[in-house]
């Protein structure tokens, strides 16, 4: 096997393995993709360069066919995979989506994994639509994250306060319905709330300073046991690292990192192109190799995996 081989699924399961979280970056404006791409390459990380459907229709990055057609331009196998992160079955507006034509699109675009968000309905609806979705997307080859409980943040209107959600445990992922949950959706990797929440993403609150969310490593630690798969941490940006380190150590294998590398691109967004990118691309050294922890990670995943075939 060489690298180039390596599914996403393949690459994922290493990662847990090896207690590494794989981080995800969204791109919602297409510039971003270069420098985001340059960080991973010049720092050895391997990372997924990612595209939610609120990307394309409420910011900049076009289309799923824009972003892949981008990416094929910049890939570099060594240090990433392409993914579609949230396909909702009900979005944020509470409208409902055609998400398994958006999946099935990006299937024949050659997405090396895709995510649906069946999260805003109840247990039996999630496991029926997320159910769909894994037997279409099995059948291409590619893994599915699902989700479970409520990351909350994308919806209208301002959160509760954040304490009374973290006390309360509102919209936290249950230990017993996840491993239901895996059991009869076949899910390859299960986003969980335990505490994370969602950066802003309406026009007046996306450029606020986002909540400093904690972890219920507990709760998480119970999810790990009953789910059995790798678990995927969205609204990574603003978690403080002990909590980050404690959650890879317990089952996260894949993190979602949005706001921290949009807001410094769009705080330039009229300025020349490059001085937004090279802001792009500085955030992400710093999150790579101080935040997260994870500089040098391809290294590790692929130890003993031959690199022939890829481009150097």
């Amino acid at each position: 096997m060489d690298i180039k081989s390596c599914g996403t699924g393949t690459i994922i399961n290493l990662a847990r393995k090896r207690n590494i979280a794989v981080p995800g970056f969204n791109i919602p404006y297409l510039p971003m993709m270069e420098p985001v791409i340059r960080a991973l390459c010049d720092t050895r990380t391997f990372g997924l360069i990612m595209v939610a459907r609120l990307e394309w229709i409420k910011f900049g990055s076009g289309s799923m066919k824009a972003v892949r057609d981008e990416y094929l331009k910049l890939k570099d196998e060594r240090f990433t995979r392409l993914h579609l992160d949230h396909v909702p079955v009900i979005d944020e507006d509470n409208l409902l989506t055609d998400f398994t034509g958006i999946i099935s699109e990006a299937l024949d675009l050659g997405y090396g994994s895709v995510m649906i968000d069946g999260s805003r309905l109840t247990l039996e609806e999630n496991i029926e639509a997320t159910g769909k979705v894994v037997e279409m997307a099995h059948r291409a080859g590619v893994p599915v994250e699902a989700e479970l409980g409520a990351v909350m943040g994308h919806e209208a209107g301002p959160l509760p306060p954040y304490e009374e959600l973290f006390a309360t445990g509102k919209g936290f992922t249950s230990p017993e319905d996840a491993g239901r949950f895996i059991a009869e959706t076949g899910a390859d990797w299960l986003s969980v709330a335990i505490g994370n929440v969602h950066g802003a993403i309406s026009a007046a609150t996306r450029t606020g300073k986002k909540i400093e969310a904690r972890l219920a490593i507990d709760h998480l630690e119970k999810i790990d046991k009953a789910a059995g798969v790798p678990l995927v941490l969205h609204g990574g940006t603003g978690i403080s690292k002990k909590y980050l380190m404690e959650s890879f150590r317990h089952g996260i294998a894949k993190i979602n990192i949005a706001t921290a590398i949009r807001q410094p691109y769009e705080k330039l967004i009229m300025n020349p192109v490059r001085e937004a990118q090279e802001a792009v691309y500085e955030t992400m050294v710093d999150l790579l190799r101080n935040e997260l922890d994870v500089a040098g990670s391809a290294d590790i995943i692929f130890n003993g995996i031959k690199t022939q075939n890829l481009r150097i």
